[in-house]
């Protein structure tokens, strides 16, 4: 449900159909499909045991493989479940409190904001506009053309650049780009296209004005 965004009854219907596939699969090379018992970690016989007895292979079973520290979810499941609620959160102005405050700027387009919004969630740290680097000089070494991206990720040692321009500026600013490589190569930089923002919008539910 969390990895595919799916409510419980399509789950469950895909688990089937996994499933099916699975035991397709091993019958195809072995000639036989997997016993639906391979699927699960502990089986216990009710007739054989009561209550009270199986919550005790249970229990011991639980804490042998350490649940109870590690807990049941893997740890990008849990991450997902968190940045949900802290998204839901975010829309009725509610921060956790073990979470920085979205500080204020003036953001050159709502795209912006809304991936500044997104790498608070993430508690990825970021700076705006931090640094522009010259591109072109004159003989007198004025700069003549510089290039300023949106985003610099410093735990990344990255630079993000945002587009949801007209195809003739994303030629000119794809042209920029590459003279920055080109010039600073220990410099990493990733850009975002226009179908890239529309997708946050889309997997998060966003409001669609950051698309336009």
């Amino acid at each position: 449900m969390v990895e595919r965004r799916l409510e419980r009854p399509d789950a469950k219907q895909l688990l089937r159909h996994m499933d099916s596939e699975q035991a397709t699969t091993r019958k195809k090379r072995f000639g036989r499909a997997p016993s639906r018992m391979q699927s699960y970690d502990l089986i216990m016989n009710s007739d054989a045991l009561d209550i009270e007895q199986m919550a005790d292979v249970l229990e011991s079973a639980v804490r042998s493989k350490g649940l109870l520290e590690t807990g049941t979810l893997s740890a990008a499941a849990e991450a997902q479940i968190q940045f949900q609620v802290r998204l839901k959160l975010a829309r009725f102005g509610i921060v956790p409190p073990d979470k920085l405050q979205l500080r204020n700027k003036d953001f050159g387009h709502p795209s912006e904001e809304v991936f500044a919004n997104l790498l608070d969630f993430y508690r990825i740290a970021w700076d705006y506009e931090p640094r522009s680097f010259p591109l072109q000089w004159d003989k007198d070494g004025k700069v003549l053309e510089a290039f300023t991206p949106d985003f610099y990720l410093p735990e990344f040692d990255l630079y993000v650049e945002l587009t949801t321009m007209k195809q003739a500026n994303v030629t000119k600013k794809n042209r920029k780009i590459r003279l920055l490589r080109a010039i600073y190569p220990h410099v990493k930089i990733q850009i975002f296209y226009q179908k890239d923002v529309q997708e946050l919008v889309i997997k998060y539910q966003l409001p669609d004005r950051v698309a336009q």
